[in-house]
């Protein structure tokens, strides 16, 4: 069982993940680029069970390390650090905002395929990517409640799927394996499964500062393994450049 839950990348996602770990029981150990005293006020609001340290300081003190940096800054990960550690990898490909990677925007890759390649000593599952950071700490349930949501996972190694699916238990999800990191991207941007579900309908006609608020505000709409499933299966792969075309219509 995880006992301590290392983060490289402190930002909404990790924050939120943080504050699952901690309510979970689990201790924390923070990191992000810009170093351990930037996130003193993060530490204090989660307490004892949390403290800051360097990314490789965090990866060598993690049961589970989660990798949740801007995927534009995947090749910096602590590969030495991270070798025979289990990495979640919450990380989508956002063109507008990463780098250009010409093998995701052929759709020659998955992202995670790019992040596995880079810690080739690590087994790399692919987490967390499909959910937003407001829903994500909202939508957690213990298990047996009726609402609770399910999250996909993929990975290529057996084993450190189960210790994730295991986290995610602990954290309020069940966990939906959809295969191997060669089928990550029916969890990536522009898929059936990706934000939308989990969030109910925007209503029309909002400004720029009301769809802001809406988006803080909403309920989390549960979406149980079995649609998890559903959605995954029927996705169809595009390249990057099509999901990204597809995003800005919605």
């Amino acid at each position: 069982m995880t006992k301590t839950l290392a983060l490289i990348g402190s930002g909404n996602i990790g924050s939120a993940l943080a504050r699952l770990a901690v309510g979970a029981g689990l201790n924390v150990v923070l990191s992000n680029s810009r170093g351990p005293e930037t996130l003193a006020d993060l530490v204090a609001e989660l307490g004892e069970q949390a403290r800051a340290a360097t990314p490789a300081e965090a990866a060598q003190a993690g049961d589970l390390v989660v990798a949740t940096v801007p995927l534009s800054k995947y090749e910096q990960l602590p590969a030495a650090a991270l070798a025979g550690k289990t990495v979640i990898d919450t990380m989508n490909y956002y063109p507008e905002r990463d780098d250009r990677i010409a093998e995701l925007d052929a759709g020659e890759q998955t992202s995670s395929a790019l992040v596995q390649r880079h810690l080739a000593d690590s087994r790399v599952v692919k987490a967390f990517n499909s959910i937003d950071f407001v829903r994500l700490f909202t939508a957690a349930r213990p298990a047996g409640s009726d609402d609770r949501s399910a999250l996909p996972i993929s990975g290529d190694d057996t084993a450190a799927k189960a210790q994730v699916a295991e986290l995610l238990d602990a954290l309020g999800y069940e966990a939906v394996d959809i295969g191997p990191l060669a089928d990550s991207w029916r969890s990536e941007p522009g898929t059936p499964v990706y934000v939308q579900p989990y969030l109910p309908a925007q209503p029309e006609g909002l400004t720029q500062e009301e769809m802001g608020r809406w988006f803080f505000e909403a309920p989390s709409v549960p979406v149980p393994a079995d649609k998890v499933k559903e959605l995954t299966d029927t996705a169809v792969r595009r390249s990057a450049a099509d999901a990204r075309q597809t995003l800005s219509r919605d």
